[in-house]
């Protein structure tokens, strides 16, 4: 009997290293602060000191425990990077739902609506957004939104406009389904494998957006605990200690290879299950 039972997920190894390196950060980012030895902004030692008992990761430039900032600096990136690509996702979507349902002077229309902000660099939209609002967190989670919503309706489009010639989609329609209806129920189920994928990749530039923009002091201020303004601030001390640069680092990019394997792995399981 437990061999009949399907278990698409767990049989995916990928995944499942996805879903553990990323189960993995989020603890470190959401419990992290709890469980700092020190005060994350608090001078504990003498400048840029090599790993020892009293400090595993050493001190960064200012003679501040790393490891107390590791665990404290991933929380704010986390939702920063959550929060804007889900408002990225619901307007984009939205765009592209309907121009691919809708399809001509409303497609055309919705579409080129899109085309300016894609063929500008991502960064070069954020930096124009903080430059006219200020920086901090809200204009860094708008103007992440904004660079990420047109692709979003592109892809989206993209994904419906076959969609809108299954035979399920004419049988509601004939059935005198509203639009909402017939895109929320017929159509959106069908093409989530793909969507979940580009969610993940959405959010992983999500991430490396914000940690751009706290590396170039633009989002996040010091003293702030943040992995990226970490890498930024210690630079300079590479050499006497580089756990106060790696860490941070490795944490970034292991939320980023996390989010890559669970997004794939869940869109090639819906995927499967689509197709049975």
């Amino acid at each position: 009997m437990l061999g009949a039972v399907r278990l698409p997920v767990t049989k995916d190894a990928r995944m499942l290293i996805g879903g553990l390196v990323l189960g993995f950060v989020v603890v470190v980012a959401v419990f992290g602060p709890a469980l700092a030895p020190h005060s994350p902004t608090a001078t504990v030692g003498i400048t840029a000191d090599s790993p020892s008992s009293a400090f595993p990761l050493g001190t960064d430039n200012l003679g501040r425990d790393v490891l107390s900032r590791v665990l404290a600096g991933g929380r704010t990136l986390l939702w920063v990077a959550l929060v804007a690509t889900a408002i990225a996702y619901a307007a984009g979507a939205s765009v592209g739902l309907l121009a691919g349902y809708l399809r001509g002077w409303a497609d055309a229309a919705l579409m080129r609506a899109t085309d300016v902000p894609l063929v500008i660099p991502g960064i070069l939209i954020l930096l124009v957004v903080i430059a006219g609002l200020g920086t901090g967190l809200l204009p860094l989670i708008v103007g992440i939104a904004l660079v990420q919503a047109p692709g979003v309706a592109r892809v989206t489009r993209s994904l419906i406009l076959p969609a809108t010639t299954k035979g399920y989609v004419e049988a509601a329609q004939l059935r005198g389904e509203r639009t909402t209806a017939v895109i929320l129920r017929e159509i959106l189920p069908n093409i989530s494998g793909p969507i979940l994928t580009d969610i993940g990749t959405r959010f992983t530039f999500s991430v490396l957006l914000v940690a751009a923009a706290n590396y170039l002091g633009l989002g996040i201020q010091p003293p702030t605990a943040d992995w990226a303004v970490m890498v930024n601030e210690n630079r300079a001390s590479l050499a006497l200690n580089p756990w106060a640069l790696l860490a941070p680092a490795i944490m970034i990019g292991l939320l980023t290879v996390g989010i890559n394997l669970v997004a794939d792995g869940l869109g090639r399981a819906i995927g499967r299950g689509a197709d049975d």
